[in-house]
Parts: structure tokens; sequence; C-alpha cells
């Protein structure tokens, strides 16, 4: 039975996804693998098909998705439904739950005040309630305490502070513990990860909008992000403005009430959560078994297997995220995430999960399986000739397969750029045309550089695990200021390595080798790549320019203001409450139309 929330014609939109993705990819690994079909058809020759038929169909489903993102922009905007866009406060309370590993607490209580404040300002004190949940090791204790004392003395809404001593499963395994404690005192629960930020109309929102439709067990929200530094993050937080909005505008639109959960900036019905998502502990050894790692994506598919409604909204404004500082950063956190997504791969099989889930946990693995693929491609475009005894043989793509390939990797920007020229507030509040057109020529090329980067980083995270080397649970650097020479090249010694082979490959003639030479590049460059995009002097820089803006900012950077500083970096400007607060303090009841 689908929910009373699942939009019309969702079967279609799926059809639409699948079948085109489908068929592109059958398509183009058939005009790929034609010319290994003149001595006929052996094992690897297959193998090689299998690998590009999945390449060219997982492009293929970005490149669909983005283009039903900017059909329906076009069309209705992004909009929300008429149960989330009423604007008024709920009536049963909410918890807001901040799980918090060994952070820096000046920062987390800091964001933690501005939502208190956020709170305070739309009315709804007496309606929430915020828990730090704590995994941090005993000696980060005493400052997490006097920092939370500190907080509950001024706060007009009620602050709770918990250390586990025994950190069992990680964040889930604290969640679930809140549950069973606490979880009875509240209708919802908004689960925060430690540099979330949140305002207080999205909260107020959300809760009411859960009120409104008791069939739905969890609204993930999309964040922005925000407080980037580093020149890495502010182009990953320009990114995420600039083409996110096509690109979730596209995933809304399919996945109906079968939507996803990213752990984060969502919020959840208590008693769906304490009924549905009991996390197994799967069977063996790390890092394919024992806790679950990415518990979130099986946490929505269990919700909706109890015949939970499961969505992604979103919000004009109010939710918020920060983005790691480096190359390096991201790449500790995305080994974590590797590790749990491959272990969804288990999952697949479970009894009772809705089709749609099963293709977000492989899409999840996919995510991770794609560059291992791409470099096995590689390297087998390179070893073909020689295997086949054929020094004249070149594995090279037809013309219109090789356009075809640049549309569909390039698409999905160029269709997120099309809604920018459509939408003249977001084109201005990115600095205006020319500024966005100056990032863009920048930030495609520089994405396209880096992209060997993360195959092989992402191919040598795949290889640990498979070796069975877990991930475990260290802190998370929120904040960075430039690497040192010495952990870059230590660090990127694999990829440098892997980049030299295929320069050597290149000067001895290797037939189709001097296609790679884009990858070598890359590769031998990573150390220095890492090195520069880690520092904050070249964000800084090019902010003042004004390059990679975001809204929040544009008119500092446009006035010609230098705004990096303890100020930019605090939080509470990031929650316009004024009009939210004149509409609460007006009527509890009062409609909002989405911009």
């Amino acid at each position: 039975m689908e929910p009373e929330t699942q939009p019309d014609g969702i079967f279609q939109r799926r059809l639409f996804l699948v079948a085109g993705s489908f068929t592109l990819g059958l398509a183009a690994a058939q005009e790929m693998a034609a010319p290994l079909a003149v001595d006929g058809i052996d094992l690897i020759d297959a193998l090689f098909f299998l690998l590009f038929f999945g390449l060219f169909a997982w492009i293929a489903f970005g490149f669909l998705n983005a283009m039903a993102g900017f059909a329906v922009m076009l069309g209705t905007g992004p909009g929300m439904p008429r149960w989330l866009a009423q604007a008024r406060l709920p009536k049963k309370r909410t918890a807001i739950l901040l799980p918090i590993y060994n952070e820096d607490v000046t920062a987390v209580f800091r964001r933690l005040r501005a939502m208190s404040d956020s709170v305070v300002s739309v009315g709804a004190a007496d309606l929430f309630d915020f828990f730090v949940l704590s995994d941090s090791h005993a000696e980060n204790e005493a400052a997490e305490r006097a920092a939370f004392r500190a907080l509950r003395e001024t706060s007009r809404v009620p602050v709770y502070y918990r250390r586990r001593t025994r950190n069992i499963a990680r964040k889930p395994g604290n969640i679930a513990d809140w549950v069973r404690r606490f979880g009875g005192a509240y209708a919802h629960m908004i689960v925060l990860d430690a540099d979330s930020l949140m305002s207080g109309a999205a909260m107020a929102r959300l809760a009411a909008a859960m009120e409104a439709r008791p069939g739905v067990g969890l609204l993930q929200t999309i964040p922005a992000i925000i407080n980037g530094n580093t020149f890495f993050a502010r182009w990953n937080q320009f990114a995420a403005v600039a083409y996110g909005s096509v690109a979730s505008a596209g995933m809304q639109w399919w996945s109906g009430s079968e939507a996803t959960f990213w752990g984060h900036n969502a919020i959840i019905r208590v008693s769906a959560f304490a009924q549905s998502c009991g996390l197994p502990l799967l069977t063996g050894r790390e890092p394919f078994g024992g806790h679950v790692l990415s518990h979130d994506m099986v946490e929505a598919a269990l919700l909706r297997r109890r015949g939970w409604a499961v969505h992604m909204v979103m919000l004009p404004e109010g939710s918020y995220e920060e983005f790691p500082p480096t190359l390096m950063d991201h790449a500790i956190r995305d080994r974590r995430w590797c590790q749990g997504n491959l272990q969804h791969v288990r999952l697949l099989g479970t009894a009772g999960f809705h089709w749609v889930s099963r293709l977000q946990l492989l899409m999840g693995a996919s995510a991770y399986l794609t560059s291992p693929w791409w470099l096995l491609m590689l390297a087998m475009g390179l070893l073909e000739p020689l295997r086949a005894g054929s020094a004249g043989m070149i594995l090279l793509p037809s013309t219109w397969l090789l356009a075809l390939t640049v549309v569909l990797l390039v698409g999905p920007r160029l269709v997120a750029l099309l809604w920018l020229g459509v939408d003249s507030r977001l084109r201005e509040a990115l600095g205006g045309t020319r500024r966005v057109i100056a990032t863009v020529l920048l930030e495609i090329p520089l994405s396209a550089f880096v992209a060997p980067l993360t195959m092989v980083t992402q191919t040598m995270a795949i290889i640990d695990i498979l070796r069975g080397r877990p991930s475990g649970w260290s802190p998370q650097r929120r904040e960075a200021d430039g690497i040192a020479a010495a952990d870059a090249l230590r660090h990127y010694r694999l990829h440098m390595t892997l980049g030299g082979l295929f320069l050597v490959a290149i000067v001895a003639g290797v037939n189709g080798a001097m296609w790679t030479l884009p990858v070598a590049l890359s590769l031998l460059a990573a150390p220095a790549t890492a090195m520069l995009t880690s520092r904050a002097d070249v964000g800084q820089w090019l902010q003042r320019k004004g390059l990679f803006l975001t809204p929040h900012e544009t008119a500092n950077a446009i006035a010609g203001e230098r705004r990096i500083d303890s100020t930019t970096r605090d939080p509470a400007r990031f929650i316009p409450e004024t009009s939210w607060s004149r509409m609460f303090l007006a009527s509890r009841t009062v409609r909002l139309l989405h911009p």
C-alpha cells in the first residue's frame, strides 16, 4: 500500500530514469565493445562490456536526474507539499539530538546557542529540548560539561548533556540508547551532526508537518554548506549552491515517499523509529561484519518497510552543515562512508524492503565501486592491444559516443547553469552573471583535474576494505589551514606512482596511452593540488575577487570587504528569523508561499 503522501505518476517517473539509463548504457557498451567482437568474444571482452555498461548507465542516470530536476524547476520550482508549507507552531514536543565525538567544544556550543536563540525567536521555547549525546573520550568531558552548564544557565530552551562511557555502535548506538531511555516523552526527534545548524523556523515547520501527516516517518532536508574557509571548502560550498538545486529537485521528483536518510538535518517520528529501526549486528568481522556503519540509508529502508513514508524536502532556508576543509580530510570521511556503503550489499536481500530502497542501497555502494571500475577500464584500454597482438588496435569510442559521453559527464553542471540563467535571484546571490561565469570556468576544469585523485583514493579504500582493514572511528577535523608538504607526499605517494606508470606507457608509445595523459598529470600533481586547495588564504583571495561566492556573503564580497574572521564564522549569522518571528507572533497558521 502506497503512503498517502506519494506523488502522482511516481511509477512513470522511475521508469523514465531506470529505462533511460539502461538503454543508454546498453547502446554505449555495444558500440564500445564492437571492435572486440571481430576476433570472437572471450571472458575479458565480456568483462569489458559489463564494466562499460555499468559506468555509462551510472553517468546516464545522473544526467537524466538533472534533466528531470530542471524540468521540475522550470514548471513549479522545487516547492514544498502543501502540508509542509504551512507556517505554524507544532503542538507536540520535539527533541533535538546532537551526537558529538571529541569535537571543538567552543564551536559546538556556539552553534547550540544560536539554535536555542533561534527557537526562542519563533516562540517555540516550550516545544523543543536539546540533548547533547557525547561519545567523547573521558579527558574531554570536563570541557564539555563546563560549556553545557554555561549554556543551560542562559538558554530558555531546556538543554541536557550525557556522555556514554561505552561507545557501542558509534553514533547510531548513541541515538538508539536515547530512544530506549527518553524517546517516549517526545513525538519527534531532529537528528543533527556536530557541524549541523538549523533555524528555529525550519525546525518548527518540520515538526508541524509531521503532525499534519501522521503516516510520515522521516523528513530529510537538503542542508546548505556554510562556513567554507579553505579553497577546497569554498569550492564545494559554491558547487552545492550552484548545481545542487537542480540535482536535489530531480532526486525529490523520483524518490517520492521512498527517499533516503543522510543521518543529520532530518526529523524522525520517534515511535516509528522505535518500532522499525533496530539495526542488525552483521555476522563476521569488520569491515563487512559488525555494526552497520552507514546506518542512515538502512534506517530509511527499515522505516519504509514498516509502511512509513520517507520524504526529501527542499526548505527555502534554515538547514545548514559544514564541509571538510581539505582533500585529505574529505578522504578520511569518505573512507568511513565507503566501508559503510559496501556493507549495504549484504542487506540488499533483506525481506520486505521496497525495491526503491534496494536501488538506493545499491546506488550508495556503486558510487564507490565506479572508481575501481574506471581504473580497470583505463588499464584494460592499455593492455587490450598488447593482449590481442595487434599493435594498430586502439580502444577508442566512436565520434557520437565520445560526444554523448562528454554531454552526460558535463551535462548535470550545464543543466544547472541553465537554471541559473533562469533564476536571476540565485544568480545575483552568487555574485552576478560575470562572477558566476568566471567561477564556473575555473570550477569545471578543477573538478575534472581532481577526479582522478578521487578515483585512486576510493580504489585504495576498497582494496583496504577487501584486505579486512576497518576504518575505525577518528575525530573529524572541522577546520584547517594548509597541509605540510611531507604529509601530502606521504598521503599521495601511490597516486604519484600510478601517474608515473601512465606516463611511462605514454613515453613508451603504447597504443592509446596518450589518452591517459590528463590522468597521469593529475595524479603526479596530487600533493601540490592538495596543498593549494587546503589553504585559507587562497580561499580568502578568491572571495575578495568575487569567485566561489555563496548567497550569505555576496553583499560583503561585492563591497570588497574582508569577512573571514570570527564574526563571519558565527553561525548565528546564517539564521535569518525576523520575518518568521513576526509571522508566528501575528498568527500560528499563516500560509507561506515558496519564493
